[in-house]
């Protein structure tokens, strides 16, 4: 239309190239989102999102081959039961998919900026970007990203380990009484979302390491192999890091990534 254009993306691509490629065909929405890792096809089973965006407020739909039927299943962003890092192929549907494509509905003028989330606005006012594009967003978030996330290709990492979690005013309240500078931002339905990173620095775990698991040094949400740990090392890392933060704030760590 005069100001929406619908892309199809196959499911094998990677994800931060289709978004560089939307960024130089000037097609808006996707901008938000750079630099994470992963493929297209991937991304709806997380409902990857970051800085105020996630993919469910950009996707039309997608295609799946059914591993048991052996035929190609379309899914509407309503089908994907869409939640915080979340979709139907997280639960229901887990193992019985492959999605092999993805459709996703973008602007082509007048674009929608996010860049109230994080610090971004803070990013392009230090660089005097008064009248920001989509690609000066997706620059400054992948400046923002690389200060702060380990690099793969140095150290392997889970990235973000834990999911924000989402609690009530009662929850709040109580946290504050020992802990007043307690981070927190508005979600839905008068319920609020933690920052798990918050929680696990609050702990002085940053930086910390049993053998070659550990958490970033630079982020305490991402767990990362300081080289010969195995899947589980990492995974009963991750678990010890959960009983503290529930011992000492009384709050459950969800993981975000799929644990098999």
């Amino acid at each position: 239309s005069n100001d929406k254009v619908i892309v199809k993306c196959g499911g094998g691509e990677v994800w931060h190239d289709f978004v560089l490629w939307c960024i130089y065909m000037d097609f808006g929405g996707v901008e938000n989102l750079s630099l994470i890792p992963g493929c297209v096809g991937t991304a709806p089973i997380q409902n990857i999102g970051a800085y105020g965006v996630e993919i469910k407020d950009v996707m039309h739909s997608l295609e799946a081959f059914d591993l048991e039927k052996r035929e190609i299943v379309t899914f509407s962003t309503s089908e994907c039961s869409f939640g915080y890092r979340d979709s139907v192929f997280k639960n229901k549907l887990k193992g019985k998919f492959c999605i092999t494509s993805v459709t996703f509905v973008l602007t082509t003028k007048d674009h929608p900026l996010h860049i109230d989330y994080g610090n971004i606005k803070d990013k392009l006012e230090a660089e005097n970007t008064s009248n920001p594009s989509i690609k000066d967003i997706s620059e400054s978030i992948i400046s923002i990203r690389q200060s702060k996330l380990p690099d793969p290709t140095v150290i392997g990492n889970s990235g973000s380990f834990f999911k924000n979690p989402v609690v009530s005013q009662s929850v709040i309240d109580k946290i504050k009484e020992s802990h007043p500078d307690l981070r927190y931002f508005d979600h839905v339905d008068g319920m609020y979302k933690i920052p798990a990173a918050w929680l696990i620095d609050k702990l002085g775990l940053k930086g910390a390491r049993n053998g070659d698991a550990g958490i970033y040094e630079k982020h305490a949400l991402v767990l990362v192999n300081h080289g010969e740990a195995t899947g589980k090392e990492l995974h009963d890392f991750a678990m010890s890091i959960k009983s503290r933060v529930i011992k000492e704030f009384g709050i459950e760590l969800i993981p975000e990534v799929n644990v098999i």
